[in-house]
């Protein structure tokens, strides 16, 4: 999917191009750009959007998105609040394959590092237990300058390169090559679906958000996310779920209405069918892996 296009600025005295960014919020548009892109959230929370899959991201996580893939880090709704005093901060490392990458990936011994950028279109998160090794590449890359950058980018992207555990985000089949304009508008059925995901919204309401018929908007959703736009709305919903289940919440059923859900067995059954288990299962497990680390902290 074509959207609004990134150039970054170049800059003629690094290869790399790193960016540390500290803002009330993330940019808050669906957006790509020809360079791969290595992203640690040091402050913020939200959901990354690239392509048709979400992910909920907070601080610690470290991501790589594909050279030219759609994406959107979106702030949760708290950080546009004027009044907020909140804000994110983010490490980011941009390579654009096509330019010295070229070349270097050429040498022998940097085989898998190429294999690991020809994986990495579709994006990928960390796994939990390697985000701090990771990040602490990344700061080295950020901190070093002349030929020791350079060293120590080579060494984080062999880290990253020798993980065999990614949690892939998107599966492909995707057609980026679509008009600025169809670009804008998924950017605002998404934008439209994250700020009302709690309501009943129907397909007449979501179809004139992008000024369709229901019937071309389903098609048109379909042939863009390779999926309906229940799926997605129920997606929505889950992830926002998942992370009220990771703070201070009232109860299973409660966090069902608070998500959009008329019921608790809808959204118990849903939240099987995309998560691969039970809304107490996911309890239990994530915050059994909370007090695990908190156990390793303290040693």
């Amino acid at each position: 999917m074509k959207v609004i296009q990134f150039a970054l600025p170049i800059v003629k005295d690094h290869s790399i191009h790193v960016q540390e960014d500290k803002l009330p919020h993330f940019y808050e548009h669906l957006h790509r750009h020809h360079e791969i892109q290595i992203t640690m959230v040091i402050r913020g929370k939200g959901t990354l959007i690239a392509d048709n899959v979400m992910k909920p991201f907070e601080p610690g996580h470290v991501f790589v998105l594909g050279a030219n893939q759609p994406h959107l880090f979106k702030s949760d709704p708290v950080y546009f609040n004027p009044e907020s005093k909140k804000s994110v901060h983010s490490l980011n490392i941009f390579i654009n394959p096509a330019g010295f990458m070229t070349t270097l990936l050429d040498f022998p011994e940097m085989s898998s590092i190429k294999k690991f950028t020809e994986s990495c279109l579709n994006g990928m998160q960390a796994p939990e237990n390697k985000q701090e090794a990771i990040a602490s590449h990344i700061r080295k890359v950020m901190e070093n300058t002349t030929a020791y950058r350079l060293s120590a980018f080579i060494e984080l992207m062999q880290l990253m390169a020798n993980m065999k555990d990614w949690d892939y985000l998107s599966a492909g089949s995707f057609e980026y090559g679509i008009s600025d304009t169809e670009g804008l508008r998924m950017n605002d059925i998404y934008e439209y679906t994250m700020a009302n995901y709690t309501e009943n919204i129907t397909l007449e309401q979501i179809a004139g958000v992008v000024y369709l018929t229901p019937q071309s908007f389903c098609r048109y959703f379909k042939k863009h996310t390779l999926k309906t736009y229940t799926e997605f709305l129920n997606e929505v919903r889950i992830n926002e779920a998942c992370k009220k289940f990771k703070g201070e919440f009232q109860s299973i059923s409660a966090v069902a209405y608070q998500t959009g859900f008329n019921n608790a067995v809808t959204f118990n059954r849903v939240f099987r069918s995309i998560m691969g288990k039970s809304p107490s299962e996911f309890i239990k497990e994530y915050h059994k892996y909370v007090e695990a680390d908190s156990d390793l902290l303290v040693i």
